[in-house]
């Protein structure tokens, strides 16, 4: 089991940043691809990006690239989302997900946090 804890979610103003946490617990930290999701009002939730557990991959939705950026510190058991020039669309609760695949983890990973918001005004 890998427990999965958000921080950092809050109100920004159209072209600001934030910078989103996951601190995770339970099973070896390392040894999983780590990623996160969004859900705004009314739509379904959608990959954003991941990174292996590595750290040596990233994959990025188009709608982020260019503008966020994951990274992780596997000695602190901790992932971060950089999120910087964003847009009112971006609105949404922030998930962080865990797998041991790498590719599992893009779409249907095993393990979820339980969400933080960000709010994007214009």
């Amino acid at each position: 089991q890998v427990q999965l804890v958000e921080s950092g979610g809050g109100l920004v103003q159209a072209g600001g940043s934030l910078r989103l946490s996951c601190a995770a617990s339970g099973r070896t930290f390392g040894e999983y691809a780590m990623g996160w999701f969004r859900q705004a009002p009314g739509k379904e939730r959608e990959f954003v990006v991941a990174i292996t557990w590595s750290g040596g991959k990233r994959y990025y939705a188009d709608s982020v690239k260019g503008r966020f950026t994951i990274s992780r510190e596997n000695a602190k058991n901790t992932v971060y989302l950089q999120m910087n020039s964003l847009k009112p669309e971006d609105t949404a609760v922030y998930y962080c997900a865990a797998d041991s695949s790498e590719a599992t983890v893009t779409y249907e990973p095993s393990y979820w946090g339980q969400g933080t918001q960000v709010t994007v005004s214009s």
